[in-house]
């Protein structure tokens, strides 16, 4: 497997099930998609501003500019605010990932943890660009169960089947 195939893979398959998740969530009306659900961020909206969070740190991280926030922090209340920024995210995401090199992802990544700023971690770049994805791949899973809870079902969500393959 050529780990730039996985990167650029993963990006498209994030782009893709960004948009079927934010599809149904638009059919969702605010006060529903705001209602603490007992998931980890509470609500549908809390897990989709923590997902973009999460994105915009590492990829801030990735790309040399920083993006400073809290994990559990609402980036936008406003729903379609919201979807712009995911939108426009997504297309910096699969802009980046068909730039990565090998030699960049097998090198050693320093970063500092959001948790503990003072903290630095080093790690092989490749180890975390797949975090970057799979933290995407859960928090939308719990979404999918939230959804489904709702009466909502996304579909096929898995990999093999996301149509540009």
């Amino acid at each position: 497997m050529s780990s730039t195939n996985y990167c650029t893979t993963m990006a498209k398959y994030n782009y893709w099930m960004n948009q079927k998740i934010y599809t149904i969530c638009a059919e969702i009306p605010n006060a529903k998609r705001n209602e603490d659900l007992g998931a980890f961020f509470k609500s549908i909206d809390g897990t989709l501003n923590h997902i973009l969070v999460g994105d915009r740190i590492w990829l801030g991280r990735f790309t040399q500019n920083p993006f400073a926030a809290k994990l559990d922090q609402s980036l936008y209340s406003d729903f379609e605010q919201l979807r712009q920024e995911r939108d426009r995210t997504d297309q910096e995401i699969l802009t980046w990932a068909s730039q990565l090199s090998p030699g960049w992802l097998d090198a050693p990544f320093t970063y500092t943890t959001v948790t503990t700023p003072t903290k630095t971690v080093t790690r092989p770049a490749w180890l975390l660009v797949t975090h970057f994805f799979n933290h995407q791949t859960h928090h939308r899973g719990q979404l999918t169960t939230l959804l489904n809870q709702l009466g909502y079902a996304p579909g096929v969500t898995d990999l093999p089947y996301m149509p540009t393959l």
